[in-house]
């Protein structure tokens, strides 16, 4: 009987180290998304982890992690522009690798020195910093941008490379950007609070030596609160070697990632915002 209770215990340690991060957005960050509800399951990959991505002890954005392929599946964040310096430090999780380990974003040289943590052990949990050095024609992409957040502490969180893929430089520099940094301020005239989930569609390809997966494409979807009583939506796809997005509603999205994905029907918002 001891014994039964003793694999039964350490069962669900194992379970709550692979899948501690938090064990749902709705418990734990449900301020990032529209009426708290997060994308629905057909995004979830084979091995998931739930990220309230945390700075200065504080939340910023939510992001779900593909584990295996080392990159996101999707940040969430609440769009809030502000001009102010781009960061320049990149932050991974500790907490990716354990229990134990700190629960905040921190940099890779703060965990080799204070927790004894070697960078092979690191690097089995997530990306690191030396994965996307000596790139051709691809930048560290990121999902949630450090631009459309209001002071440093909250840029400063973006830079964590869960928050990043292996993204097409000119795509990155030109027509994403534009998007991000122009279309954004025209299409979200007149809105009170914007949500905004943008994603990655895992590739075939690698870098890193087969470590980190480089995303077929890249996609981004908003649902924005004008009043009480009105929201609007819609949503960009952008494949990752094109310089091009491609502007869509939001329920087009959601059908083009359902044939993507191939895992069921898309939600990306709750039912209230348009499609």
């Amino acid at each position: 009987m001891l014994l039964l209770l003793l694999l039964q215990v350490s069962a669900s340690c194992l379970w709550l180290g692979r899948s501690e991060v938090v064990t749902s957005f709705e418990s734990s960050c449900p301020q990032f998304f529209f009426r708290e509800i997060p994308p629905n399951e057909a995004l979830e990959p084979e091995s998931p982890a739930w990220i309230c991505q945390r700075y200065n002890n504080q939340y910023y954005f939510a992001t779900l992690y593909d584990r295996n392929r080392r990159i996101p599946v999707y940040s969430a964040y609440l769009y809030q522009p502000a001009p102010g310096k781009r960061p320049k430090t990149w932050l991974v999780e500790p907490q990716l690798m354990g229990l134990t380990y700190p629960k905040t974003m921190e940099k890779e040289w703060t965990l080799l020195n204070n927790y004894n943590v070697s960078l092979e052990q690191l690097s089995k949990s997530q990306a690191i910093y030396q994965d996307y050095k000596n790139l051709t024609g691809l930048n560290r992409g990121h999902l949630n941008p450090s631009s459309h957040h209001p002071d440093p502490s909250s840029r400063k969180a973006t830079f964590t490379l869960t928050n990043i893929v292996p993204q097409n430089e000119k795509l990155n520099g030109g027509a994403w950007n534009n998007y991000e940094q122009q279309m954004m301020i025209r299409r979200t005239q007149g809105c009170n609070t914007t949500y905004v989930v943008v994603g990655a569609v895992p590739g075939n390809n690698y870098i890193a030596k087969g470590r980190v997966n480089k995303p077929s494409y890249l996609w981004s979807s908003a649902c924005c609160e004008v009043d009480t009583n009105h929201r609007k939506s819609w949503a960009v796809i952008a494949e990752n070697d094109r310089n091009e997005v491609q502007l869509l509603t939001l329920g087009e999205l959601e059908d083009v990632l359902t044939q993507l994905y191939g895992r069921g029907q898309v939600s990306l918002f709750d039912s209230a915002c348009p499609r």
